[in-house]
């Protein structure tokens, strides 16, 4: 994976947003684009309905694999959010990374209405931050 992950603007505003929406429980989803460019997002429902971890449900992970494929579209990422920090892959989220290929993007709610938002990527059971572009 190369050490840069490129988003569109709108996406990592509406991540953001979505990080301040949820900030009682982890909310999450995936990320697709075409060209290594990530141009979509699809929210699921976060089964554990906890906040300090998540799990896609499987019915939406599903459903949302099926809609990417079918809009053409490469899945790309992985996002989640925490809450109540930290800012960086939990021990949970290293063990449960079972997509090498993708990038892992960990939202944070912070102060004054803004949110911290990085990328990961995880294999192995290490993590190594992405640098993020916008496009």
């Amino acid at each position: 994976m190369p050490p840069v992950i490129r988003i569109r603007r709108e996406i990592l505003d509406w991540l953001s947003a979505e990080a301040l929406r949820s900030s009682v429980e982890e909310c999450c989803g995936l990320l697709a684009g075409v060209g290594g460019v990530i141009t979509a997002v699809f929210p699921a429902r976060n089964a554990l309905a906890s906040a300090v971890a998540f799990e896609i449900a499987p019915e939406d992970l599903f459903a949302i694999f099926r809609s990417i494929r079918g809009g053409g579209l490469e899945h790309l990422s992985i996002y989640h959010s925490h809450p109540g920090g930290p800012e960086t892959p939990s021990p949970l989220d290293i063990e449960r990374a079972n997509y090498p290929d993708a990038a892992y993007f960990i939202l944070t709610p912070g102060p004054d209405q803004q949110a911290r938002i990085r990328a990961f990527s995880i294999r192995d059971g290490r993590f190594a931050e992405l640098a993020i572009e916008r496009v």
